[in-house]
């Protein structure tokens, strides 16, 4: 019989179910049959987790805090940790990479992203192995679990990022602060990411020349050792002026300004007088929710779809932005001009962002189909 006793734990508790979710994980991943158990003498996979984190605060890192990177790994080792923290990291094999896999599925996430956590579980091992935490063939057995292919996994895919329509974008801006509106036009006129146009600084700019040149000290790829640079035509420009007004340090678009403007305005608006016990509020000197001196991508997001629930047009995100740039740009001037305003190094990549013109092909069936 292929039968064996576990101890879960304590009887109903956290830990128990934690346990029994990893042990039927890892079975139906095993084909509904008992995995073949190690040998024990190694440390705990949460022991592993703990000294990579030790070093991933200070490997990742932005402005002096640990960056998106650092956040990104913490979110693939939460289910590692919840399922195996206490195994050895020598019994972790690849039915247990699967088994977490496996959950990953059942949690919904599409496709694309489990790969993607699936290879940091991975880079967490490899840097044990670095280390002498782990033996090198638990590294070579989990580098046999194949990514999920298209097509062959109940995981779901996810949506491809298309352009947004100008129409859509011009219905929001009525509705957002005038830094959010600016940040929309700039990140449609010129390509930029989400985390460029948030981390724009009037220091960053070179306008000696005709064009303006925005040069970014940190961005996606930096640790490859490319340069990135955002260019400013006439257009974008206009829209900036009124922002480089400041300290050549500060960010050109803040939260607390756009709140002081905000707050300015209710009171221009307000139609009964201020009560005394009002006039003497002060400010509270520990907010929940602190404004900062700039907006994050994700604070940034947040404030467009408040935008779009206030103008009940279709949503969109600030990445479709980028898209939507690229493919004017490569419909107009070519792949390879879309390639060098969207700062890839390889064209390939470009393809993603800028869609073909789907009409060029419609005109052309029109003459030989």
């Amino acid at each position: 019989m292929n039968s064996k006793d576990f101890y879960l734990g304590p009887y109903n508790s956290a830990q128990s179910r934690r346990e029994y979710d990893r042990l039927l994980a890892e079975w139906i991943s095993n084909g509904r049959q008992l995995p073949q158990v190690a040998s024990q003498g190694s440390i705990a996979v949460n022991e592993l987790l703990a000294a990579y984190f030790t070093f991933a605060k200070t490997y990742y890192v932005q402005d002096g805090e640990p960056g998106k990177e650092y956040v990104a790994m913490k979110d693939a080792a939460k289910l590692v940790r919840a399922l195996y923290g206490r195994v050895a990291v020598n019994e972790f094999g690849p039915l247990s990479l699967k088994a977490v896999r496996e959950k990953l599925i059942e949690n919904d996430l599409c496709r694309k992203h489990i790969n993607q956590r699936v290879n940091r579980i991975r880079r967490i091992f490899k840097w044990g192995v670095e280390n002498e935490l782990v033996p090198a063939p638990i590294l070579q057995a989990l580098q046999a679990v194949a990514p999920l292919k298209y097509g062959r996994t109940t995981a779901r895919e996810s949506k491809p990022v298309m352009p947004v329509a100008d129409a859509d974008v011009h219905a929001v801006l009525p509705f957002v602060s005038r830094q959010v509106a600016a940040m929309i036009r700039l990140q449609r006129l010129t390509g930029m990411r989400p985390g460029e146009v948030v981390l724009l600084r009037p220091q960053d700019i070179d306008r000696t020349g005709q064009t303006w040149v925005y040069h970014l000290n940190r961005h996606k790829t930096q640790y490859r050792g490319q340069l990135r640079e955002i260019y400013f035509g006439p257009k974008a420009q206009e829209i900036l002026r009124e922002w480089l007004h400041r300290s050549p340090d500060k960010y050109c678009f803040s939260p607390l300004e756009a709140e002081a403007e905000r707050n300015t305005l209710r009171k221009a608006k307000r139609r009964s007088p201020m009560t005394p016990s009002q006039a003497k509020r002060a400010p509270k000197s520990t907010p929940k929710r602190k404004k900062r001196e700039r907006y994050s991508v994700d604070s940034y997001r947040r404030a467009i779809n408040y935008g779009i629930k206030r103008a009940g047009s279709p949503h969109w995100h600030p990445h479709q932005l980028r898209h939507t740039c690229g493919t004017e740009v490569r419909k107009n001037f070519g792949l390879d001009a879309a390639q060098i305003i969207l700062g890839h190094k390889h064209a390939a990549v470009t393809e993603v962002y800028a869609e073909a013109d789907r009409q060029k092909a419609f005109d052309v069936i029109q003459q030989v189909g």
